[in-house]
């Protein structure tokens, strides 16, 4: 992390190992801006994407509500076999100050770099290391295992869930919590769980997965696809055992705001950061 620097040199952010460190045991809540064409877009089961607004609206919004990171994802980059927009990763990077999770057609140790170069503070690998687990390790060993954050796009099938590549396109057949569990003996430190089924249909996240995939391995799970309730974010967290919730259409409507879902966890006796 310290030897990719430029980005970092624009601002004072956090190490996330330091941020890591001083909050154990409070979960977190991390707003996600799926972007296509500099546009914020949402769609239901990663299909039918519609636009919401400018990302840099919405990181500085969500930042000023408290939340605790930021995931950006660029869901056009792997489908359209395309780079990463840096141009506007650089832009949200220079506006705000919490960690910052990129992600988006990120397929080799160079990708990584730059993308950390351009400020972000962890990379989201999905499609990539599906076709080259090698990878995972090869991130970990360069930049650290705090940087690596591998996103497992779920779909039920049967009695199991596949990992699927591409926005979700394009099932593997790997069954994805053998598949968690790997990528965490090649070195990732965190899980973000996505989904499919449950993507945009603010019917509740997937419980049984976030739970089956939280007691698979011992590094931070994060709760992806269907939060359409403050009820329901913390069930993820009670229910599924996550240790973070991820959600758009819920702030990007402006149904709730980062603070009202913290005082909320609150009241219900779950540690939050401030």
């Amino acid at each position: 992390w310290s030897s990719v620097s430029s980005g970092k040199e624009r601002k004072k952010r956090v190490d996330p190992v330091e941020e890591l460190e001083a909050v154990m045991g409070c979960v977190r809540v991390i707003p996600c801006l799926d972007v296509n064409n500099g546009c914020v877009v949402k769609g239901v089961g990663f299909q039918n994407l519609k636009e919401k607004g400018d990302p840099l609206l919405f990181a500085r919004s969500y930042e000023e509500q408290g939340a605790d990171e930021l995931v950006f994802l660029d869901v056009g980059a792997t489908v359209e076999s395309r780079k990463m927009t840096l141009k506007l990763l650089e832009e949200i990077s220079s506006e705000i100050f919490i960690p910052l999770t990129a992600g988006g057609g990120i397929s080799s140790e160079e990708d990584m770099r730059s993308v950390l170069r351009a400020g972000a503070d962890k990379v989201s690998l999905c499609s990539a290391a599906l076709r080259d687990p090698e990878l995972i390790r090869r991130g970990a060993r360069a930049f650290g295992s705090q940087c690596i954050v591998i996103s497992i796009d779920a779909r039920k099938a049967g009695e199991r869930w596949h990992a699927c590549t591409h926005g979700g396109k394009q099932d593997t057949g790997i069954d994805a919590i053998d598949w968690g569990k790997r990528c965490r003996e090649l070195g990732a430190g965190e899980i973000l769980l996505n989904s499919i089924d449950r993507d945009g249909t603010q019917t509740g996240y997937d419980l049984e997965l976030t739970r089956a995939m939280s007691q698979a391995v011992d590094i931070p799970v994060i709760a992806s696809g269907g939060a359409g309730t403050v009820e329901q974010l913390l069930e993820g967290l009670q229910q599924g055992q996550a240790d973070a919730v991820l959600l758009a259409s819920l702030l990007h409507e402006g149904r709730l705001t980062v603070k009202e879902i913290k005082d909320y966890f609150r009241e219900k006796g779950v540690d939050v950061r401030c």
